[in-house]
């Protein structure tokens, strides 16, 4: 099974195209891995998507969206959210 860093990661890598070995907690979305605005927009979305389940949907508001700026705080705020390591 997968932890909620792996899912992280492989969504981060497909929708940025970027080196797994990039992906690390410490990891700026935008300085260190390059996304830009419109870049941020798919990667919250393929996070509410990965990370809703049947009968109970993730949403990240703009306010939320925009305090995740690194690895780390997408992994903290889906925590939160109460998703957890499968």
């Amino acid at each position: 099974m997968a932890t909620v860093y792996e899912r992280v990661k492989r969504i981060v890598v497909d929708r940025l195209g970027v080196e797994e070995s990039a992906v690390v907690p410490a990891a700026s979305f935008t300085e260190d891995l390059n996304a830009d605005s419109l870049d941020l927009v798919e990667l919250i979305m393929a996070f509410e998507e990965e990370f809703s389940s049947e009968g109970k949907s993730l949403e990240i508001s703009d306010q939320d969206a925009e305090r995740i700026v690194t690895v780390q705080e997408a992994i903290n705020y889906l925590k939160e959210k109460g998703i957890q390591d499968t």
